[in-house]
């Protein structure tokens, strides 16, 4: 045999038939790729959908770690914050009460100094003291214990501060107790 021999195709009837198989095959499978497309298109855009939203939700997550991270780092003084005021309130009694004594005027004078330096490192931890004495009433910081007339000044004015108020980064830690002026009454013209 030579090469030319084997190199001849052989037609035959079962090959033609297969091929024409081949063909009706290809004829559906255009329109069944051209569904199957469109359905994987859809797919595709409700999976990019999903990873978005997934995104999304975990960069929510993150902001919200975030800021409970850093409130617990502005906040995390705050209870024992709140357990010192009892020292500074004594403090402040102790000097209150200090006769006017040469005797006792270093030791005062000690007190003062510790009393200023306790509310230094206070304030250095954003806690500030609330001392509302001759402005208007605020009920976010402010508790009235007693309501008096007041002629001279103006209704809901805080005329005594009986114990100072504190906030933490403006977060209420203790409400001021107050004394608040109430409006004068009425009085009825025709009498």
């Amino acid at each position: 045999m030579s090469e030319q021999e084997n190199n001849v195709e052989v037609e035959s009837p079962e090959l033609d038939a297969v091929d024409a198989q081949e063909a009706a095959a290809e004829g559906t499978q255009d329109s069944a790729d051209i569904v199957d497309v469109a359905a994987l298109e859809e797919e595709i855009a409700k999976l990019k959908e999903d990873v978005l939203r997934a995104q999304a939700e975990t960069q929510n997550v993150r902001r919200r770690a975030e800021t409970d991270v850093e409130k617990a780092h502005k906040f995390s003084t705050e209870k024992f914050a709140r357990e010192l005021l009892d020292v500074v309130d004594n403090l402040e009694r102790a000097i209150a009460a200090a006769p006017e004594d040469d005797l006792v005027k270093p030791f005062l004078e000690g007190v003062d100094m510790t009393q200023k330096t306790l509310l230094n490192t206070l304030a250095k931890f954003k806690v500030e003291v609330v001392d509302p004495e001759g402005h208007p009433f605020d009920p976010d910081l402010h508790q009235a214990i007693s309501m008096v007339d007041a002629p001279d000044a103006e209704p809901n004015t805080v005329l005594n501060v009986v114990q100072k108020g504190y906030t933490n980064h403006g977060r209420l830690l203790r409400p001021a107790m107050v004394v608040v002026s109430k409006a004068a009454p009425k009085v009825d013209a025709q009498v």
